[in-house]
């Protein structure tokens, strides 16, 4: 078995940590049936990505007030 090796930035880890918890829900409320489950994790991606952007375009953190 070949091992993968990830080195992921703290806003990546971040990302996966808030998809994650989207695509747990969807499988805790029973949408994720069996063969769907990488577009269901696809959905859960982009929609973490989507919160991310709308937080970053709402708030500005210290750093970005140059």
């Amino acid at each position: 078995m070949n091992k993968v090796y990830l080195t992921l930035q703290a806003t990546e880890q971040a990302l996966v940590t808030a998809a994650a918890t989207i695509y747990a829900g969807y499988v805790q409320a029973g949408k994720v049936e069996e063969g769907s489950e990488a577009s269901w994790m696809t959905r859960s991606i982009s929609e973490a990505l989507a919160i991310a952007k709308e937080v970053d375009d709402l708030i500005i953190a210290e750093g970005e007030m140059d």
